[in-house]
């Protein structure tokens, strides 16, 4: 039986290898992967989203249970990816042109992951064209944009404006994030969503999803 309460235990302890056993019992026990990872894995995650969102826990106890999750996603992929059933929405992230700050983006693409989303991970100093060509490439639903500068800031604007004019606009939402950023700024921009933190960032994009 697929238990959040034992995953969220070994996940926020860091325990990876105790984790990875547990999966693999439940896949031998006739468990689907699906169901381990929808009702085991991405809640647990979830409410380490939530602790680290209201202030409970910090970015090295996030970066532990991210790699522990890491490691549960690692038994579970090469059998999930022969599915063609349940595919991940599929997330484009970047740190904008200019910007070569990447902690929080990579906490950021850590939190999708255990959210169950497929990331493709651009890294710092993606300019317009890299976006727009990797929606090509990809295929995403969704484009993460972040910058820490506010120098940078106006790199986001540019990046969405040239995902317009080369026709993706309905193809793919936009959110956007970072330390100088608002609300009313990503608005301002044409961002389909601004998430305050790496937690906020899963619900944000699930909700423009939805």
């Amino acid at each position: 039986m697929v238990n959040k309460e034992d995953m969220y235990t070994l996940l926020s302890s860091g325990k990876s290898e105790d984790l990875k056993k547990l999966i693999q019992h439940l896949l031998d026990s006739g468990e689907g992967p699906e169901r381990i990872l929808k009702e085991g894995l991405i809640p647990a995650m979830d409410e380490i989203g939530v602790q680290f969102r209201d202030g409970e826990i910090y970015v090295p106890e996030v970066l532990i249970a991210a790699r522990s999750m890491h490691a549960g996603l690692s038994i579970l992929k090469p059998i999930l990816s022969k599915s063609s059933a349940n595919k991940a929405a599929k997330v484009i992230i970047g740190t904008v042109k200019g910007d070569l700050h990447d902690i929080g983006k990579n906490l950021v693409a850590m939190m999708f992951e255990g959210g169950g989303f497929e990331v493709v991970d651009l890294g710092i100093d993606v300019a317009a064209h890299q976006f727009v060509e990797a929606i090509k490439k990809h295929q995403p639903q969704v484009v993460a944009m972040s910058a820490l500068l506010t120098t940078t800031m106006k790199e986001m604007k540019v990046s969405i404006q040239a995902i317009r004019e080369a026709g993706f606009e309905n193809q793919v939402k936009t959110i956007v994030g970072g330390a100088p950023l608002s609300e009313k700024f990503a608005k301002e921009m044409g961002a389909d969503g601004f998430a305050p933190d790496a937690a906020s960032a899963v619900t944000v994009v699930r909700s423009l999803l939805n």
